[in-house]
C-alpha cells in the first residue's frame, strides 16, 4: 500500500540551512546512535554528520559548565505530582491544545530552545538563542503552523537530545527497522534502563521548573502508551487525551513521518512500508492506552475531539479546565480569542486517501472510530 497525497499536500523541499534534531544531542549521545548503525552514513550526509558531532561536542562543553554551576541547586527543585499531560495519536491537535495552554501564565511548558537544547538551556539562552534564529524553518512542514523557538514543544525530544533511548531516534535511519519501540511503552526494560529514563525525564523537568515555577504542561504522542509510568512518578497528574477522525488522522501522520524522514534522516529516505507502520502503531498505543486508563481516576483525564475544539475553542477549553480542576478559566478566554484571531485565515489540510488507504483504516482502526463516534467510511477533516 502506497502512501498518496495531493500535490498540495506533498511534503515540501528542505532549506540547507534548516536545523535538525541532532544538533541538540551531546557528543556521547550523537555518536552512540551513529555507532548503533555502524556508522552507516552515505557519503552525500558525511558534511551534516561532522556538523552534528561538531555542535555535540559543543553542547557537552556546555552541559558540562552548567552541571558543575548549578546541578546542585537544581537537584534540590522539588516536582509538584499533578503535571498536566496533552496525550493522543500524532496529528490530532495536542500541538493546538498545547499552545493554547501555554497561553496561561500559571503554566510551564517546555519551550523550542529548552526541547532542542536541553543540556545548557540554562546558561545559553540568552546570548544563543538570539543568533541561531536561522536555524528554524518559519513553519512546519507537517502543516505551515508557525515556528519559534519560545513556543511550547514535546518534550520526547528533549530525551532524545539527552541522550535517552527514545522510539524517535528511527527518523536518523528511517529506511532500517525501527529502534527502541520498547520505549514507547517502557514495557520489559531492566529497573536500571526504566530507572535512567525517569531520572532523564525528572531532570530536564528540574531544570524547567528551576527557571520558571508554574504546573507543568508536558505534551508528546509517546505518553499516550506510558500512563503505568507517568502515574507512579506523579500520582496525581492530568491528562488531556485528543482524538481526531481517523480518517484525517492517518495521511496527516503519513505526512508527518515524511516530513521529518525528509529534514531530519542522514539516509534518503524510501518510505518503504510507512503506511504500515502508522496503521501498527496507532492500534499498538491504544491497545496499550485503554488497557492502563482504567488505573487512572476518571477526574483526572479528560477527553476531547479535536473537531469540538476547532468549532467551540472557547467552551472546549473551559470544559476541560472544570473536568480537570485546572482552575478559573475566565481570565485565559481573550487570549484564547486572540490566538484564533490571528489564525483565522489558517485552513487545515485536507487529503484524499486511495480506496486501499481508507478500507484499511476502516478494517483496523474501526474500535477507535466506534469508541470516539466517528463515522466509519471516512469523511473530510475539518
Amino acid at each position: 500500500m502506497n502512501s498518496t497525497q495531493s500535490p498540495r499536500n506533498a511534503v515540501p523541499p528542505v532549506s540547507w540551512k534548516t536545523g535538525v534534531v541532532w544538533m541538540g544531542c551531546g557528543c556521547v549521545g550523537l555518536w552512540r546512535l551513529l555507532a548503533g548503525h555502524r556508522f552507516r552514513v552515505p557519503f552525500r550526509s558525511l558534511p551534516a554528520c561532522a556538523c552534528d558531532l561538531s555542535c555535540g561536542l559543543f553542547n557537552s562543553v556546555l552541559g558540562g559548565l552548567q552541571d558543575l554551576l548549578l546541578a546542585r541547586t537544581v537537584a534540590r527543585v522539588a516536582l509538584a505530582d499533578d503535571p498536566l499531560f496533552v496525550i493522543g495519536h500524532w496529528r490530532t491537535g495536542t500541538t493546538l491544545l498545547h499552545e493554547l495552554l501555554a497561553l496561561d501564565p500559571r503554566h510551564r511548558c517546555p519551550t523550542n530552545y529548552e526541547c532542542f537544547v536541553p543540556r545548557h538551556f540554562l546558561i545559553s539562552e540568552r546570548w544563543l538563542k538570539p543568533s541561531i534564529g536561522f536555524l528554524l524553518p518559519k513553519n512546519r512542514l507537517a502543516d505551515q503552523m508557525p515556528v519559534r523557538w519560545d513556543l511550547p514543544q514535546e518534550d520526547e525530544f528533549a530525551l532524545l537530545a539527552l541522550g535517552a533511548p527514545s522510539p524517535y531516534l528511527s527518523i536518523a535511519f528511517p529506511n532500517e527497522p525501527p529502534a527502541f519501540d520498547a520505549y514507547y511503552a517502557l514495557e520489559g526494560l531492566s529497573s536500571a534502563e526504566l530507572i535512567r529514563w525517569q531520572q532523564t525525564l525528572t531532570g530536564f523537568l528540574r531544570r524547567l521548573i528551576w527557571k520558571r515555577e508554574g504546573r507543568l504542561v508536558l505534551k508528546s504522542p509517546t505518553h499516550t502508551f506510558r500512563l503505568p509510568v507517568l502515574e507512579q512518578l506523579f500520582p496525581r497528574a492530568r491528562y488531556l487525551h485528543l482524538v481526531r477522525d481517523p480518517y484525517a488522522v492517518f495521511p496527516s501522520t503519513v505526512k508527518l513521518w515524511k516530513s521529518l524522514f525528509a529534514a531530519q534522516s542522514y539516509q534518503q529516505p524510501t518510505y518503504a512500508a510507512l503506511d504500515e507502520r502508522v496503521l501498527s502503531t496507532f492500534c499498538r498505543m491504544y491497545e496499550r492506552f485503554h488497557a492502563t486508563r482504567d488505573a487512572v481516576d476518571p477526574r483526572r483525564i479528560c477527553d476531547v475531539r479535536y473537531e469540538d475544539v476547532i468549532q467551540d475553542p472557547i467552551g472546549q477549553l473551559e470544559r476541560v479546565y472544570a473536568h480537570l480542576d485546572l482552575g478559573d478559566f475566565a481570565p485565559l478566554a481573550p487570549a484564547v480569542r486572540d490566538y484564533f484571531g490571528q489564525r483565522q485565515d489558517y485552513r487545515s489540510s485536507r487529503y484524499q486517501l486511495t480506496a486501499q488507504q481508507q478500507a484499511a483504516v476502516t478494517d483496523r482502526w474501526l474500535p477507535h472510530l466506534q469508541r470516539y463516534g466517528y463515522t466509519a467510511g471516512g469523511c473530510e477533516a475539518p
